[in-house]
């Protein structure tokens, strides 16, 4: 399977992934062709070789007229995008990004969703980003993208409202929204600026996944950003290649800790607060019998190494535990993949599990069922069956 790995070294904008997938071999002509599918007018490409701090790569200019220059609505970017003749999974994709954009916006600004203004990401070029690379990465075959912690910068920067700090809040919405993990620059370098643009932490937090796949490389590629500062290279890397149908995931952590007088309201608040932090995977827990028979549960979560302080001290500040266990393990994960199912009673995107490159299950997305089911009347689980059963025929036929 073919993946791609974003290394932020030097922060993140949806300018520098663009030019990090022409870099790595995505023609311009093909980035041209996505812009006319998208049916927009007035946005023309200048690339161009380049460095940043000893690091070479491309910078890419989305230039606009005018008319490309005024303000749209993320609702405009969605329209656009779902009027296109671009494939249901950039559609879906794209669409959710601009959604998320226009979410954050409206909980920065204390407004409704509906009527935010989206002032510096309102202009085509956003468009284009967030297109250009979902539509780019599945030009280039890639089904899954991993990437590293996104550094945010310090210092302050600009904004249509005045100076803010660093990170910008929508940028810091969006990482919160998206349980992206970050990361502020070593405080012995000079104040950066901004690093992670709310379109970098966007794409990246809504298509990543935070953690380092062993893979064969076939091509990186390097994006730079406009500024060229003394202290870091302004760039990202992008690295291509093909991993194994089932692969060795390292660098996790298992926490676990015994709990005999927490009560279900505490362990039910410890266990969402759990799963929402950066670098926590997964929460659960165990019934188990302690001494003198006494029953109890067992916490349990897999985390990232770089989370084990802030997960221990979080669980021995909420909970009753005096003591907490830790060991490395590691998980073996099947190649995963979504495909559009479209039936008579509506459209479901069903998630299939494959080993050495052969499907062997396919499981309906609840949510799509959920959503088919409140639209014709009949019950979800009704809905499941039907999807299940064309989803086995259509996918896991031998």
């Amino acid at each position: 399977m073919r993946v791609a790995y974003v290394q932020a070294l030097g922060g993140a904008s949806g300018d520098m992934l663009l030019a990090s997938l022409i870099d790595a071999g995505l023609k311009i002509k093909s980035l041209e062709k996505i812009v006319g599918l998208l049916g927009v007018r007035g946005v023309t490409f200048k690339e161009s070789k380049s460095e940043r701090n000893g690091v070479s790569g491309t910078h890419l200019d989305v230039i606009l007229d005018s008319e490309a220059e005024k303000p749209r609505r993320w609702q405009d970017f969605v329209s656009m995008v779902e009027a296109s003749s671009l494939s249901s999974e950039v559609k879906n994709t794209a669409s959710g990004i601009f959604a998320l954009i226009g979410e954050a916006e409206s909980r920065v600004h204390g407004s409704d969703v509906e009527h935010v203004h989206l002032h510096e990401l309102g202009t085509l070029d956003t468009l284009v980003d967030v297109v250009g690379v979902i539509a780019g990465l599945e030009i280039m075959g890639v089904k899954n993208v991993f990437c590293s912690s996104l550094p945010t910068g310090s210092g302050t920067v600009r904004t249509a409202h005045g100076r803010v700090m660093v990170p910008a809040p929508a940028t810091e919405t969006i990482l919160a929204m998206t349980s992206a993990p970050s990361h502020a620059p070593p405080a012995s370098l000079p104040s950066t600026g901004e690093m992670l643009t709310p379109t970098g932490a966007a794409i990246l937090g809504s298509i990543a996944e935070f953690e380092a796949p062993v893979m064969t490389i076939e091509s990186v590629g390097y994006g730079l950003g406009t500024r060229n500062p003394d202290s870091y290279p302004n760039a990202l890397s992008l690295t291509i290649g093909e991993i194994d149908e089932v692969k060795a995931s390292e660098g996790l952590k298992l926490i676990e800790t015994n709990l005999d007088d927490s009560t279900g309201e505490i362990l039910g608040y410890v266990q969402q607060a759990l799963i929402a932090k950066p670098g926590v995977r997964d929460v659960w827990t165990t019934p188990i019998s302690m001494k003198k028979d006494r029953p109890a549960i067992m916490l349990s979560v897999l985390i990232e190494a770089s989370a084990e302080a802030e997960t221990a001290g979080f669980i021995l500040r909420e909970t009753s535990s005096l003591g907490i266990r830790t060991r490395s393990v590691e998980r073996v994960i099947a190649e995963r993949s979504i495909e559009e199912l479209s039936l008579a009673i509506g459209t479901c995107n069903v998630k299939i599990k494959s080993l050495e490159g052969q499907p062997v299950s396919a499981s309906p997305e609840f949510e799509d069922c959920k959503r088919i089911a409140e639209q014709i009347g009949i019950p979800v689980i009704e809905v499941m069956k039907i999807v299940q059963s064309e989803a086995d025929k259509r996918f896991l036929a031998r």
